[in-house]
């Protein structure tokens, strides 16, 4: 697939969405969404850098990051469909839980445009997303293992340069399209990736609190632990909960290195008991470093690992454990190894 590659006006070829699959709001009940597994304490695993791992590691053209477009083909959907069960597969190896979350990081107007779908084909595309990951959940959920299927959205603009300004109220416009969609799938939840502002996180959670989903909010941060605005990730959060009436389920850090943050959230403070899941990047780069890559930094597995068994020690509440950019099956099987014992848990 090339970055030319234009959604037809009729959406995707691939059945959109089974019909049992494609429930109203109303169909879904609030105790389902609300008794999310993961908040009870026992590890979740989370999958690792899906387009870093698809474009250097499977030779797949992923544009603009966009991974839903693979949804178009069966080719497309097959290697999704691998990666995701990659991991489902480590997670029952550990005895661990499995938050699966949809490749719909870009599955959002502006993102989209730039593939010529139109808002039915738009809307197709979130529903497929979902329907690909119930069908994994059907066959690896179980009391050992459960399985919670996640609609990912992520910001208007670029996640690394705050570069677009919006308010809450522009924020949650843009965003309501896609979280109804995903609202109306059987998704248990839906979660914010790389965010760099909190007007977009409020704006966000106040949709998805319309739709009546649960939100998990998940911001990236620079090497000196702020926001890309440069607010701290304790303002960034107090922010968003006074905003929303602590309406997010609980927040997350995504798309930096543990050396970045760590300093950042020692203590017993409110915000930092609201963090309960980290994906970080493989790489100690910067964001700007990133950018300028032309070779993916895979980083230490092993090391990476360690660093998140140190965060356990300082994020009482976390239990979300996955990756981000230059992630892969090796990094979060290191990260599963690694955490275990602090939770008591054994595979």
């Amino acid at each position: 697939m090339t970055s030319g590659v234009t959604w037809a006006d009729d959406g995707p070829r691939r059945s959109a969405c089974p019909a049992s699959r494609c429930l109203s709001q109303e169909d879904r009940s609030d105790a389902d969404r609300k008794a999310l597994p993961q908040l009870g304490g026992r590890p979740f695993l989370t999958d690792g850098g899906l387009e870093t791992t698809l474009i250097f590691h499977e030779g797949v053209d992923v544009p603009h990051f966009a991974a839903f477009v693979l949804l178009r083909t069966d080719a497309g959907a097959s290697h999704l469909r691998k990666y995701f069960t990659a991991y489902a597969e480590i997670a029952r190896r550990f005895g661990m839980g499995l938050i699966l979350e949809s490749p719909t990081w870009r599955a959002s107007r502006d993102w989209s445009d730039l593939f010529g779908c139109t808002a039915d084909a738009r809307v197709a595309a979130n529903r497929d997303a979902i329907g690909l990951l119930e069908r994994i959940r059907d066959e690896y959920d179980t009391a050992r293992t459960p399985v919670v299927v996640s609609g990912c959205i992520g910001p208007r603009g670029d996640g690394y340069v705050p570069d677009r300004s919006m308010s809450a109220d522009e924020a949650e416009n843009y965003h309501r399209e896609q979280i109804r969609t995903l609202a109306g799938t059987t998704a248990d939840m839906i979660c914010a990736l790389t965010l760099n502002r909190s007007e977009e996180a409020i704006g966000i959670t106040r949709a998805a609190h319309q739709a009546g989903i649960p939100v998990a909010i998940s911001s990236t941060v620079e090497t000196d632990g702020r926001l890309p605005t440069g607010q701290s990730l304790g303002a960034a959060i107090e922010q968003v909960d006074d905003a929303t009436s602590t309406y997010p389920t609980y927040y997350m850090i995504n798309c930096a290195h543990p050396s970045h943050f760590a300093q950042e959230v020692r203590g017993d403070e409110r915000w930092a008991t609201r963090i309960r899941g980290i994906r970080a990047n493989a790489s100690r780069m910067s964001h700007a470093e990133l950018n300028e890559a032309s070779e993916l930094d895979e980083g230490d597995p092993v090391e990476l690992g360690q660093q998140y068994l140190h965060l356990k020690t300082r994020l009482r509440s976390l239990s979300v454990l996955g990756g981000c950019c230059g992630t892969d099956t090796r990094h979060v099987e290191q990260i599963a190894s690694a955490c275990m014992p602090p939770f008591g848990h054994r595979a």
